[in-house]
This record gives structure tokens, C-alpha cells and sequence, in this order.
């Protein structure tokens, strides 16, 4: 039976043993969900922490249903290993490893790489590929195909299938999740793309939409996320010509918005956060160089949000100079250090480049976060203060908001605080007094 039948039979049948490599915010999701769909799947990790907890059914994932992860461990639907030998009992593999950027914001392709050679020595014929991962045009051709194909002895397309299928995870999203959200996936052949594109089908409720190579689905990743830095960016410098015009841009976005048609609204903030949106365009402007290209748009509002921490800091020290108090010497709290509201991600998040900037210029700075306990940077870790009472605000010089969880009391903050800088609007539903500046 050749290989593209068999593959849809065990579809079908639910007889397809998956395996998916790299267990965090993109895998453990996804190996969730294809087991609730009825396939045995294996879950491949280097970090031990993360194996024994999804092997005792505990859950470190926001988007992960606690009682789900457990009974699927339970039914031994799922499990979790560092031991890629068993890669050879799998008849689907989701390589979904971070792709971040080293020390010259160029492309670390490292996980990926590593990912691709372990699976190379264990990949038996009639196996399906799939790299979830975001990374540059060509990636799945280009690197991936030559790794696998080198270290099995199989050949793409006559021995095994290779796709990219680019993930689309919003950490927090009560709507969007793994299940529900629309699927697109390329892959090298037209059987590839058949049968990857059946075994997506048979576990996700949203549409699957297929492209006609990997690199069209690479890209279109890129472009989702190239597409939010450009327009964050802008949104971004209006926010500063607004400030000096004495106009408020929260107001301009609202008015704007009202339009039915040609515009979706961004909002400006201290900077960009998160695993995709600060990473992504990094991935498409380093490639673009290999063909003398210069993404000019895209680099220049990467600038503009790359320096939006420092404006802001820029902003403090002239609110405390208002006040009548230097920034060098001054107590400042830090509301927020997630990258999203309501979430315990600090992934690049730019509030710790803005407290980074703050002791910089000499301020003395703590941060409160109630999603966040403590975080870890440069071998360091940071923790938060404890709880936010009346006396303690009034400690404090200044009190900058950066994340705008909706558990904080910010009608507390803002009655007991010397001067507040709301970065994010968090405090737009209570009466605004002298106290506060907005970005």
C-alpha cells in the first residue's frame, strides 16, 4: 500500500501515534488536543521539569484544561519523554521549539536544528513532519529537509512527509484557542499536503487552509506578525506627536475605530512583548539580506518600538520633574511586568527593559505583578512586592503602570499615588485627577 493511503487510513481508524517536540505554550496544547481527538500522543522534551509534571498531570499552561491534561495522562493518551528513541514508534511529529534571537538579532535556529537531528535517528518511513515553529522563508526546505533526510537515510516525499504548519497561539484569548482557531499549512508535494492537512483536520473544529509550499506558509506567519509590529509602531509615534500637541491619542483611536471599514485598531504601549510580534520581523529582514533587499518600513518601526522603553522613562523623569523630584534617587513602582494583561508571560516583555532603563537613570524601582511572583533575566532573579496597600503607594515617587491586569485596584492607586504614568489606559473608566499622565 503506498504511503499517502496508509497514512489516511490510519487517520481515519485513529491508528496514528503523534509525537510533538518542545512541551511549552505552542506543544503542550496541541499534544492536548490531539489526544482529546483520540491519538496516542507522546510529548518530547529536554527539560525534565516539564516531562514529570505532564507525566503526574500537572499543568503549566494557561490555555490547558487542569482536569483534561490529567485524565488523558490518566487513560495513557498522552505522556511526556526526554528520550527521543521513542520517536521511531510515531507516525506524526509537531516540532514546536522557540525560534529566538541571539545576541546580533539574528535568527536562533538552534532549537530547531537540534530538534531536527534527534528526530533524523530515530524516523522510521511513512512518517509525517510538521515545523510549527515561526521562522524565515525557506526554514522547512531549506534546513529541515536536508537534516532529516541525512541523518534517517529517507527521502522527502518518497520515504516520509515534511510540511510547515506556522502556530497561532494568543496566551489569554477566552475565545481563539488551539481547537477552534483556523489552521494553514504548506508542505513539499501534493501528497504531503494532503495528508498533513487530513490529520490536522481530523483533530481541529476551525478551517484548515492549505498553501502551495512551506515557504508560502512560513511567510504568511511572518506577515501576521510583521503586519501587527508595523501597525503598533505607528500608533506608537502618533502617541508621541500627539503628546506634544496636547492631543489624546486613546481618543483619536476611539473616534477612528468608529469607521466600519478600512481600519482596525492598535494601541500604543511601552514597547512589544511576547515570543512573536518583537521576534518575527528580525527573522524576515535577515532574510531579506540574502537577496540585497532592505525592508525599510518593517526596520523602522521595529526602531520606533524597540525605543518606545526609553521614551518612556524619558516621559517619567519629566512627570517627577513636574513634582519637583529628579528621577536619580527617586522610588518608582512598576505596575505589570507580563507582556499581555492577565497573563503570567514576561516573554521580551518591555517592562523589563523599562525598569532596566529606570535603574539606569538612577531610580530606585520595584515592580508589583499579580500574574507575575518573580522573573529571571541575566541569571538574576527579580521579585515582586508583596501586596498593594494605601501606605504603600504613598511611598512611592511615581507609579508607572506597563501592563494593565484587570485585578489591580487602580482607583486605589490613583487616590493614594504622588504621580502615576498609565502607559496602557489601564486607568480610563475612573475620574482622571492632576495626578496622572497617560501616554
Amino acid at each position: 500500500m503506498e504511503m499517502k493511503e496508509e497514512l489516511l487510513k490510519k487517520i481515519e481508524n485513529k491508528e496514528i501515534i503523534v509525537g510533538v517536540v518542545g512541551l511549552g505554550y505552542v506543544g503542550l496544547p496541541l499534544a492536548v488536543e490531539k489526544a482529546k481527538a483520540g491519538f496516542k500522543t507522546i510529548g518530547f522534551d529536554v527539560q525534565n521539569q516539564k516531562v514529570d509534571m505532564v507525566n503526574a498531570g500537572v499543568n503549566y499552561i494557561g490555555d490547558v484544561v487542569d482536569s483534561d491534561l490529567k485524565k488523558l495522562v490518566d487513560d495513557s493518551k498522552l505522556q511526556a519523554t526526554t528520550d527521543f528513541s521513542f520517536v521511531k514508534d510515531v507516525d506524526f511529529i509537531a516540532i514546536c521549539v522557540p525560534t529566538p534571537l541571539d545576541a546580533h538579532q539574528e535568527p536562533d535556529t538552534s532549537y530547531i536544528r537540534a530538534s531536527a537531528e534527534a528526530i533524523s535517528k530515530y524516523l522510521k518511513p511513512n512518517t509525517m513532519v510538521v515545523l510549527e515553529s515561526t521562522t524565515y522563508p525557506g526554514t522547512t526546505e531549506e534546513l529541515i529537509q536536508p537534516i532529516l533526510e541525512s541523518g534517517s537515510g529517507l527521502k522527502c516525499g518518497i520515504d516520509f512527509y515534511l510540511g510547515f504548519s506556522p502556530e497561532r497561539v494568543d496566551p489569554g484569548n477566552l475565545i481563539y484557542k488551539t481547537k477552534n482557531t483556523p489552521k494553514v499549512v504548506g508542505a513539499i508535494g501534493t501528497d504531503a499536503l494532503e495528508v498533513i492537512s487530513a490529520m490536522y483536520k481530523s483533530v481541529l473544529e476551525g478551517e484548515v487552509y492549505t498553501v502551495s509550499s512551506p515557504s508560502i506558509a512560513e511567510m504568511e506567519k511572518i506577515l501576521e506578525n510583521t503586519y501587527r509590529n508595523i501597525n503598533i509602531g505607528l500608533v506608537n509615534e502618533l502617541s508621541r506627536l500627539c503628546h506634544k500637541m496636547g492631543i489624546s491619542i486613546w481618543e483619536v483611536i476611539d473616534a477612528a475605530k468608529t469607521k466600519p471599514y478600512g481600519f482596525q485598531a492598535f494601541y500604543p504601549g511601552p514597547g512589544l512583548g511576547g515570543h512573536c510580534i518583537p521576534l518575527d520581523p528580525y527573522y524576515l529582514t535577515w532574510k531579506a539580506r540574502e537577496y540585497g533587499f532592505h525592508t525599510t518600513l518593517i526596520e523602522n518601526s521595529m526602531v520606533i518600538n524597540d525605543s518606545q522603553p526609553e521614551y518612556c522613562v524619558e516621559r517619567a523623569m519629566h512627570i517627577l520633574n513636574h513634582h519637583r523630584k529628579a528621577i536619580n534617587g527617586a522610588k518608582v513602582l512598576v505596575l505589570g511586568v507580563a507582556y499581555k494583561q492577565d497573563i503570567d508571560d514576561y516573554r521580551e516583555s518591555p517592562a523589563l527593559t523599562l525598569i532596566d532603563e529606570l535603574n539606569r537613570v538612577g531610580a530606585h524601582v520595584e515592580f508589583f505583578d499579580p500574574w507575575v511572583s518573580n522573573y529571571k533575566k541575566n541569571g538574576e532573579k527579580f521579585y515582586s512586592i508583596k501586596e498593594l496597600t494605601p501606605k504603600k503607594i504613598q511611598c512611592y515617587d511615581l507609579v508607572v503602570v506597563a501592563c494593565a491586569h484587570t485585578n489591580i485596584d487602580y482607583n486605589m492607586i490613583q487616590k493614594n499615588a504622588k504621580a502615576v504614568f498609565d502607559t496602557k489606559n489601564a486607568m480610563k473608566d475612573i475620574v482622571i485627577r492632576d495626578n496622572i499622565e497617560v501616554l
